[in-house]
């Protein structure tokens, strides 16, 4: 092999290196050890096991960091998850959509066994996986996809989309739509900046070109 190859080689397998052990990189804020809470701490993890039944997990095991924002992101997605203007098919459908705008691994591996619980047909979240509009959705879940892909590209949501969401599902339907994507973007921008981690047997979402 010649210099010119030798160098291409070298390149191609930095290339490689450098993709994989980003990805793959060990989590930067690792779960807080019990016995090592603070004060405020301890008390941030009892409130989250009286309204959740259940000690800090995942993304708000990894916010223990900052005790008080979590319980905040904890009590808003009590909300936005359980009391929102959509019903769990619609809601997790925009978690998805979110999910995968970000790439965001855990979410769309703790979501996507909701969402396909909650009425969402497997053909629908495949397209949304390999990065397609699905076909076949129903008016709302067009509404839906519409209203969250809108907010994710574009920042902002145009006045149609705007005028068939507020048609099917009020001001008040708005305002909620646009807190389930806002929340799960900011859940997803805090998992991809400490890296957070999913099991070993999850399976990643597949890289889409930015």
């Amino acid at each position: 092999m010649n210099k010119k190859g030798h160098s291409l080689k070298y390149l191609l397998a930095l290339f490689i290196f450098s993709f994989w052990s980003g990805a793959f990189a060990q989590t930067r804020l690792p779960d807080i050890p019990l016995g090592q809470y603070t004060v405020e701490q301890q008390r941030a993890a009892q409130e989250f096991e009286v309204a959740r039944k259940k000690a800090p997990w995942g993304p708000f095991a990894m916010l223990m960091y900052s005790p008080q924002l979590m319980n905040n992101a904890r009590a808003m997605g009590d909300y936005l998850r359980y009391n929102s203007a959509f019903d769990s098919h619609l809601s997790e459908f925009a978690i998805l959509i979110t999910a995968r705008e970000w790439s965001q691994d855990y979410e769309w591996y703790v979501h996507y066994p909701i969402a396909i619980k909650a009425g969402l047909k497997p053909e629908i979240a495949q397209a949304l996986k390999e990065g397609r509009r699905p076909e076949g959705m129903s008016e709302d879940e067009t509404i839906v996809y519409n209203f969250t892909m809108e907010l994710q590209k574009n920042k902002q949501v145009s006045d149609t989309t705007f005028a068939k969401t507020e048609s099917r599902f009020g001001k008040k339907g708005a305002i909620d739509l646009a807190g389930i994507a806002g929340y799960y973007t900011f859940l997803a921008m805090e998992m991809n900046m400490a890296r957070h981690p999913i099991p070993a047997t999850a399976e990643r979402l597949p890289r889409l070109p930015q």
